[in-house]
């Protein structure tokens, strides 16, 4: 058994939450505390966070240490989403915060976030799995944007984020807020523009039955305090019952007749207003919330890793799947990617003595070969840089920025020159481990694209053995492969460079 807590820096609240984890009883929520603080008006409207809310900042985590050494935790884990995330002075916010409270806050890439929320929604194991059976959209809106994410059988399709959260929206739109007797119109107005071109992209021939709703304040199940709803599932009618209801009052009023504080009341009217249109754009049937944040994802995620649960769920397939429908928007040959995927198992698995990767470097692999060619769709000179640009401004649900980073150098350089470290620096900011990665990762991508040099998919078999300094690879096919043989032996030398195994050829003929 574990004592574990999850302390949330938001835009709007500064959460903790204290689980006990165990093998026997799973997870059990001990204790929720939490402060409202507009961390992301200050952001979102100056760029940095104001001296005094750094002040209360440092106050908060020293109480909630406090609390934490009350209940003997053992473990925590502290994040920080946009409001820090966007500010220019977060390095100097979270280092006065460390020095005042022994508390290390870690910023999380929106891609990440996203993840961790949607963890949090399968740590509802079985409702979950069934509802996204079908298709299914999970609408998650925070204080800073929001995030669309598109499944359908067991599968996640897409995700898309728009920075146009509930807070950013209020913001925006606060000089008017008062001066206008139908504030729906403008924020429908505001993010009209984002939710035709997420229809026209991804919602064409698809029709998606559930939606489920996150994201404060919808993880304190508030939203649905009516007569007649008892359940977190309701119909799509119900919710635009409950909209009229809160669209038809000012803040002031929802604070007192759902006793929640006024600052939630005055954020609830723009997410009601962003989930509406997305529901209708969708014309989704039902409606689920299932009532969980940011701090049930990681400790799921925690209770995962450390063995007290078993997933029901595969959520590296879902990095993959987001990868392939990246590749496919930018016409990256499925045959080719599947043939390489299958050449670099193969390899891996007679080098695993050598190669050295663990699981989640093999996982970067696989998304890099989904995207290798994705700057073709641009430029058929300048594939590299293009490809590089497409991955770094493209979220991948599931990594992180420094991954991304990584596979979008593993990409630039399959076709590239890979310099010493100085020299790959001076268009990045790797670091020297991870220099180190991408060179091993880049070597294993140039040795299985070139096996499919031409894109006809010529192997009709392929057996790789290390013997000695070699790695003997047999492929069996009735075509010529001169070129894949020469293409090969262009690359044999960095594949040695790297790992001091060099890859020898062999033709058998299948009969």
């Amino acid at each position: 058994m574990t004592m574990f807590a999850a302390i949330e820096v938001g835009s709007y609240s500064i959460r903790m939450e204290i689980f006990e984890v165990s093998k026997r009883n799973g997870i059990y929520s001990f204790e929720t505390v939490m402060h409202r603080m507009e961390l992301g008006k200050s952001t979102f409207a100056t760029g940095k966070i104001a001296p005094k809310l750094v002040e209360e900042l440092c106050t908060v985590m020293q109480d909630f240490k406090n609390i934490m050494d009350s209940y003997q935790v053992e473990t925590y884990r502290a994040f920080a989403t946009s409001a820090v995330r966007e500010a220019k002075n977060n390095l100097i916010v979270l280092e006065a915060l460390y020095q005042r409270t022994g508390i290390r806050v870690e910023v999380l890439s929106n891609s990440e976030q996203r993840f961790l929320v949607y963890k949090g929604i399968a740590s509802k194991e079985s409702a979950f799995q069934k509802i996204i059976e079908k298709g299914t959209a999970i609408l998650d809106v925070s204080g800073g944007s929001i995030q669309v994410s598109l499944f359908d059988k067991d599968s996640l399709i897409v995700t898309e984020n728009v920075k146009l959260g509930s807070l950013r929206v209020r913001e925006r739109l606060h000089e008017v807020e008062n001066t206008t007797t139908h504030y729906e119109v403008l924020v429908e107005e505001l993010i009209r523009n984002e939710v035709a071109n997420f229809k026209k992209m991804h919602l064409k021939d698809r029709k998606i039955t559930n939606v489920i709703l996150v994201g404060n304040p919808f993880t304190d199940s508030i939203l649905y305090r009516k007569e007649g709803v008892r359940s977190k599932n309701i119909s799509r009618e119900e919710y635009m019952q409950w909209y009229q209801m809160v669209i038809s009052h000012s803040p002031i009023e929802l604070a007192m007749q759902m006793e929640i504080p006024l600052e939630y009341a005055s954020l609830m009217i723009p997410t009601a207003i962003i989930n509406k249109r997305l529901i209708q754009e969708m014309e989704a049937e039902n409606i689920w919330t299932p009532g969980v944040s940011l701090a049930h994802g990681f400790v799921y995620d925690y209770a995962i890793r450390n063995k007290y649960l078993r997933p029901v769920h595969d959520f590296e397939k879902d990095i993959v799947m987001a990868s392939q429908n990246i590749g496919r928007r930018y016409a990256v040959g499925k045959s080719h990617t599947i043939m390489m995927n299958n050449a670099a198992k193969t390899i891996m698995n007679a080098m695993k003595k050598q190669h050295g990767l663990s699981s989640r470097e093999k996982l970067l692999l696989e998304v890099a070969i989904n995207l290798h060619d994705c700057g073709k769709y641009i430029s058929l000179n300048s594939v590299a840089e293009c490809s590089f640009s497409i991955i770094m401004s493209t979220e991948i649900i599931g990594l992180s920025h420094r991954e991304r980073e990584i596979i979008a150098n593993v990409v630039k350089y399959n076709t590239k020159h890979f310099g010493d470290y100085e020299e790959v620096n001076r268009s990045t900011a790797l670091k020297t481990k991870d220099y180190v990665l991408v060179a091993r990762l880049t070597a294993f991508l140039r040795l299985v694209n070139a096996l499919d040099q031409s894109h006809m998919q010529k192997t009709e078999g392929l057996k790789a053995a290390v013997r000695g300094q070699e790695l003997v690879l047999t492929i069996e096919t009735n075509k010529d492969f001169n070129l894949e043989y020469a293409m090969l032996h262009d690359k044999a030398d960095f594949f040695e460079e790297v790992y001091n195994i060099r890859p020898v050829l062999k033709i058998k003929k299948k009969m």
